[in-house]
């Protein structure tokens, strides 16, 4: 099983950096990194941190267990909507104004709003039915 040292190694060389430039941007003295690189210490979690910090490619999973992938697949910012859960209807900031839609619906359509559902761009939605 691979240890730390050699992930850590692994980021150095991904990044084209040599132990110096590593120490010095995640803010640690360069003796503590070369100490955990040649086995002497086990970084601490403030140590594991810094790098997790620094470099947000590296997955903490990764780093820390060797599991997951290196460098971290980015994960989607917004969930899908039928991920969210609505437990209340925010109320509608801004006034809406329906128009007759230029769609491809029957000329003879008779019909009533049974449901508004608005989707918000952080996810969530709000519904409004008639009373």
């Amino acid at each position: 099983m691979e240890d730390i040292a050699n992930r850590i190694s692994k980021i150095l060389e991904y990044y084209n950096l040599n132990a110096a430039a590593f120490a010095d941007k995640i803010g640690v003295q360069r003796s503590g990194l070369s100490h955990i690189l040649t086995g002497r210490n086990k970084p601490s979690l403030d140590f594991i941190i810094k790098i997790t910090d620094a470099f947000k490619s590296v997955d903490l999973n990764w780093l820390v267990y060797g599991t997951g992938d290196f460098p971290k697949q980015e994960e989607t910012s917004k969930p899908k909507i039928a991920d969210v859960k609505n437990t209340t209807s925010p109320t509608p900031s801004t006034s809406v104004s329906v128009e007759k839609p230029d769609s491809k619906l029957p000329a003879n359509i008779n019909s009533n709003v049974i449901k508004i559902i608005i989707f918000y761009d952080d996810g969530t939605f709000a519904e409004f039915a008639p009373k």
